[in-house]
């Protein structure tokens, strides 16, 4: 009995009780449902916080609103959601919808005069709930590729609008709009050797298990020898009957001896948690290999909401006669269901692959201050800025600051500083973390001789100079021309040191929007006649890099008002 009552408190808070509206929303797009990503699929440094719908390869389909509401928040960026357009609704919800190509209608003509108001391409702004209310089906957007997407598709997301929470579109009748058929996927087992004298199969290091595929579609593992602590990880994934891409795994969920021993389920999701994803994967074999594993176990404790775990928190004690079994089950949001028995037993053994540590002069303790010095450099490193103790490498030479490398993952921003009262041109000066040759900006401050600078990279940093301007160039020269039949005029602009900050273009001296897409490094101004002179027109384009160097280009056309 007590082990029920154990198992029951265990499983509460994994399978959802909220009742969710299953017929509320409808879909923002009418094409057939295809993903190009799920709800919590594993992305760089986050976990994926809706659906990618596919949108046939192109962009310029009709978005609609997913149900009633208003429009409560648009925000402009070259990075992100790019383009994107928060309806709240009635019931507590609101959707959201990204990577647009433009408002519809009334939505793009608020848009606009927000861009004109505040003079600038990049904008955030909160209509009130009587400015653009929606009813279901009407139609919001275009869909397009801008912001921080790949290719063409719609982003879309549900969220609890008093929490924030996110929460899987799966809950509000979208699993009626795909079927699937098939079980998620098992592609490796990881074993992994925890502490010191732990040792799996004879290796102190992380190795791959075999797995013995069963006729119903289950696996069985290699016996597992080991002693002291272990645990495991899987790389997995998931497809449906209609998507053509491997997508995240719903629930996951691993057992000892029958009871639950770590799990996780994609419910929903919170923002602030997102980096957390560094601390459940292999980080080091993810840098090394691209592949995600997914780790069970905990060696040091983190905070994400969605892990339930035992008092050991995943990890598993191996100790003389006593044989165990393991048990991980993946299940998708159809209940399809895959899952691997593993095997374990005790065994004394000495350790054939030896383990691959770098020890250097600085352990440092993740839940902990650390702070290292040296020849007026230094880096600070707050309690928690990462998951788990490692041994530094830490070394200041010829005025390049060595500070580990990039296989270890950073929950949250350190501090830089380099004291230097030999520069001159202070303004123009930053911090640049090293990439080879190249030199990457990062925001910096200077004061009493110390430049300082906030980052999440690990690597080499050094001070770096910037006096150069970013570059301008047309793509088609508009001189003197007449541009009647023309549409758009676009430049292309970069900027090799610290980035392009600020760009604003100006007709016949009065400001006008210019659209910036960084992938491409092209800025676009769409001709509107409301904005030109009858005859000569003059175009002026200012571009600012971070450290206020800025270039600025001007030529004239001819436009005729007369059509």
């Amino acid at each position: 009995m007590k082990f029920l009552f154990a198992l029951l408190i265990f499983y509460t808070p994994i399978f959802s009780q909220t009742n969710y509206p299953k017929d509320y929303f409808q879909s923002p797009l009418k094409i057939p449902t295809q993903l190009a990503g799920n709800f919590g699929e594993l992305r760089p440094n986050h976990f994926h916080t809706g659906f990618d719908f596919r949108t046939q390869q192109k962009e310029g389909l009709i978005v609609f609103a997913a149900g009633d509401g208003y429009v409560s928040r648009i925000k402009i960026s070259t990075f992100g959601y790019g383009k994107a357009i928060y309806i709240t609704h009635p019931n507590g919800y609101t959707t959201v919808y990204g990577h647009l190509k433009k408002g519809y209608g009334k939505i793009e003509d608020f848009i606009k005069k927000e861009h004109y108001k505040q003079q600038s391409y990049e904008i955030e702004f909160f209509p009130n709930p009587e400015d653009l209310p929606v009813k279901k089906g009407d139609t919001i957007a275009i869909s397009g590729n801008t912001g921080g997407s790949e290719g063409p598709h719609l982003h879309f997301e549900f969220r609890d609008t008093q929490t924030e929470k996110i929460i899987n579109p799966m809950f509000f009748g979208f699993d009626a709009l795909m079927t699937d058929t098939k079980k998620p996927m098992i592609s490796s087992l990881v074993v992994y050797p925890i502490g010191e004298g732990s040792i799996a199969n004879e290796s102190k290091r992380p190795i791959m298990v075999n797995l013995a595929l069963q006729p119903d579609g289950n696996y069985i593992a290699e016996k597992i020898s080991a002693m002291g602590s272990i645990g495991f990880g899987i790389i997995c994934g998931d497809y449906d009957n209609v998507s053509y891409n491997n997508n995240g795994v719903f629930n996951v969920q691993s057992y000892l001896n029958g009871s639950p021993s770590f799990g996780y389920q994609f419910s929903t999701l919170v923002f602030d948690e997102g980096r957390y994803i560094n601390a459940l994967i292999d980080y080091p074999r993810y840098k090394n290999t691209h592949q995600r594993v997914q780790k069970l176990f905990m060696r040091n404790p983190y905070n994400l909401s969605i892990i339930k775990t035992d008092n050991k928190n995943g990890v598993l004690e191996i100790t003389p006669n006593f044989s165990q079994i393991y048990k991980v089950e993946l299940t998708d949001f159809y209940g399809n269901k895959t899952s691997i028995l593993i095997p374990i037993e005790y065994q004394s053994q000495t350790a054939v692959v030896s383990e691959e540590i770098a020890k250097t002069n600085y352990l440092l303790k993740a839940n902990t201050d650390n702070n290292y010095e040296k020849n007026n450099m230094g880096v600070f490193f707050p309690a928690h800025t990462f998951y788990e103790d490692f041994y530094l490498n830490f070394d200041v030479k010829d005025k390049v600051m060595t500070v580990h490398n990039d296989m270890v993952p950073v929950h949250s921003n350190f501090k830089v500083t380099i004291t230097d009262s030999t520069i001159v041109n202070r303004e123009k000066t930053f911090i640049a973390s090293l990439e080879g040759k190249r030199k990457i900006y990062t925001s910096t401050k200077f004061t009493n001789n110390t430049f300082t600078a906030y980052t999440k990279n690990l690597g080499q940093f050094t001070l770096a100079l910037d006096t150069i301007a970013p570059k301008i160039s047309i793509a088609k020269s508009i001189e003197g021309k007449s541009l009647d039949k023309e549409k758009a005029i676009v430049f292309r602009i970069s900027d090799e040191m610290s980035g392009i900050k600020s760009y604003n273009g100006f007709i016949n001296e009065q400001w006008v929007l210019f659209e910036y897409d960084n992938k491409l490094g092209r800025i676009i101004y769409q001709l509107n006649d409301a904005e030109m002179l009858e005859g000569k027109n003059q175009l002026k384009l200012i571009v600012s890099d971070n450290l206020g160097n800025s270039a600025i280009f001007e030529t004239s056309f001819f436009r005729s008002q007369q059509k």
